[in-house]
């Protein structure tokens, strides 16, 4: 299995770590410390041994911020973790504070006295970050102390896991599409354009998709944990461990690049610093210890020359358009992922006409294990793209949900059941949602369900000038549920990468979404509704955008191609609820799933596809009927 089930550190876990750190804190004169859910590269999921917020705090969402002074504690999550994290966390040591109150200043205020010291690591926080950090500090009349060994570190002693250790693997261009030569020499043409000497890249995909490398050094997401400084001429400089480099990738690289160790990288931003040329730094990647050993935020020599430049990294929009290989790569992955998600659809549908599910032997573990046994069969699987949320009831409103043994919760009759998942492939990376009703639905069930379906068909069916951003599309998604007081906290789609993290930025569909869609760019679109203590409703495809196409009027428009492939639960469809260009894109949308899946299917789960797609009504919902 690629997804384990062990359950969090107990809540009790946490006083003698809290108690630990305050020790250290006093004795290094701190009145508090700031603990992120991040590492030293920025990922988005962290290897093991930088889950430093989960260590101390129990919370295992991916974003978070705790704040430890000497007699009080916070945790500061958004909306997607505010049902989440009560659960895990001791709430009589950490206070939780909302998205609503997602504001550390006024914590700060009624906590610290003025001229209060608070600590943080450098590494784990951004350029931007910390900018915003001392921001809030100087309201609080306290002040802002890098630390340079992290105090949660020395509480977690010997048991801290190790650093990753995995190869650097080869992406071949038959996926990728492109040779690292050529990315290189696009990068290096920005740079000459912008006059800068040179770009630090931070985020660990992006040195990935430069190099067409891939590795195993954080779950479920292929990357190296590796860096790099792009020259506007000459060889780019890797920064990874020494130990990663295997004959294969030396002469992948060979001539392309200078093979250095991760402690190089101080010694050549001491430098580039000292030559006094303008070097790109992406705020929201490089750490602040990074953007200091340049010359800080000002980026200022002692001579007066200025060395950091804010810009986007030099290679997130390259990567995030996807290629022509990419793109046929994407269309194959999902019709392969698609095989195996209708296959696990089917099995559920027949676990609930067996008995199995009335019987309670059917439970978000074994379904988890049942899925990733149908991807495992497609014989292409690498890995999956991120733990499945497999909730069932009360468990599907916790948006970002993780079954382990201690939460682990049979399937009943009458509840929904929300699974998200995604599979990674050599050719692609994928990531679906689908509600699926357990027994009989509710009204409230079913109608809650069409408004979200119908604010995932707004967006699929958007068409947008260039120069559109997420924001833009974002309401799309939402009216259908504005328009009954409804609302869901997270956003609405996200980037993905090609074979590389399943969140990809910075394109999005959100309500901070300002980057411009470009056609080649893949995003989800999943909007959702949660009912705390009740269930949970997300539907999910992976939209590719199109290039411009006259419509009719004066101005070429944008649009996407659906790339997911599965069908769409119609026993939870109230069809007078949809328009009917709405209804008619399901139904299209279901006959190309079913002409597209059938083939590679054995003939009882094409009979379930054949059934399971058949066209809703325009009159109403679809019989009430089991499907077999």
């Amino acid at each position: 299995m690629f997804q384990t089930f062990e359950a969090p550190a107990a809540p009790t876990a946490t006083a003698p770590r809290v108690s630990a750190l305050r020790t250290i804190l006093a004795r290094r004169k701190l009145d508090a410390f700031l603990i992120p859910r991040a590492d030293e590269y920025q990922n988005d999921y962290v290897p093991a041994c930088a889950e430093r917020l989960a260590f101390l705090t129990g919370f295992t969402g991916s974003a978070g911020l705790a704040v430890v002074a000497s007699t009080s504690a916070a945790l500061f999550v958004d909306g997607r973790y505010t049902v989440q994290a009560p659960r895990e966390v001791d709430t009589t040591i950490f206070t939780i504070c909302g998205i609503r109150s997602n504001d550390l200043e006024p914590w700060l205020i009624a906590t610290l006295r003025q001229g209060a010291r608070i600590g943080f690591d450098p590494m784990l926080h951004t350029l931007s970050e910390v900018e915003a950090l001392r921001a809030t500090a100087d309201k609080a009349k306290a002040k802002l102390v890098e630390v340079a060994r992290n105090p949660v570190d020395q509480v977690w002693g010997k048991d801290r896991p190790p650093l990753p250790s995995g190869p650097i693997l080869i992406h071949p261009i038959e996926m990728s599409g492109q040779s690292p030569a050529d990315k290189i020499a696009a990068v290096q043409k920005d740079l000459r354009q912008a006059g800068q000497a040179a770009a630090v890249t931070c985020a660990t995909d992006s040195v990935c998709w430069l190099f067409d490398i891939r590795g195993s050094d954080v779950a479920h997401n292929p990357v190296v944990l590796a860096r790099a400084i792009v020259p506007a001429s000459g060889k780019p400089e890797l920064f990874v461990d020494k130990s990663k480099w295997t004959p294969e990738a030396r002469a992948h690289l060979s001539g392309l690049v200078k093979a250095k160790p991760p402690e190089a990288l101080w010694e050549q931003l001491a430098a580039l610093k000292a030559a006094g040329k303008p070097v790109r730094l992406a705020a929201n990647t490089a750490s602040w210890a990074i953007a200091k050993a340049l010359g800080g935020a000002t980026g200022r020599t002692r001579t007066g020359a200025r060395v950091v430049v804010r810009g986007t990294d030099p290679c997130a929009e390259l990567k995030t358009v996807k290629n022509a290989a990419e793109i046929a790569g994407a269309r194959a992955a999902h019709l392969r992922d698609g095989v195996a998600v209708t296959r696990f659809l089917a099995w559920l549908d027949r676990a609930q006409t067996d008995g199995a599910v009335r019987d309670g032997r059917i439970d978000e573990i074994g379904a988890v294990r049942q899925l990733e046994a149908f991807r495992r069969d497609t014989g292409a699987l690498k890995e999956i793209s991120f733990p499945t949320i497999a909730g069932s009831g009360p468990n599907g409103a916790i948006v970002h949900y993780r079954v382990s043994e201690a939460t682990n919760r049979a399937l009943q009759l009458g509840e929904l059941f929300l699974i998200d998942s995604g599979g990674q492939y050599a050719d692609g990376t994928t990531d679906i949602t689908r509600t699926v009703a357990i027994g009989s639905p509710t009204r409230e069930m079913t109608e809650r369900f069409t408004l979200v379906l119908a604010g995932m068909i707004a967006v699929a069916t958007a068409r947008f000038p260039r120069g559109t951003r997420g924001v833009d599309l974002d309401p799309l998604a939402r009216d259908a549920l504005w328009r009954r007081g409804l609302v869901y906290e997270h956003g609405t789609g996200h980037g993905v990468g090609s074979y590389l993290n399943v969140h990809e930025g910075p394109a999005s569909i959100s309500k901070a979404g300002f980057a411009v869609l470009k056609p080649g760019m893949i995003l989800s679109d999943e909007p959702g509704y949660y009912k705390p203590g009740a269930y949970g409703i997300r539907i999910e495809n992976l939209i590719l955008v199109g290039e411009p196409e006259n419509v009719g009027g004066d101005t070429a428009m944008m649009g996407f191609e659906t790339l997911t492939l599965a069908p769409i639960d119609r026993r939870l469809i109230v069809a007078n609820l949809l328009s009917p260009e709405q209804l008619a894109w399901l139904n299209a949308y279901h006959a190309r799933v079913r002409k597209a899946l059938s083939p590679h299917l054995d003939r009882a789960t094409k009979s379930w596809l054949s059934e399971a797609t058949q066209p809703v009504d325009l009159d109403g919902a679809p019989p009430e009927t089991r499907r077999s």
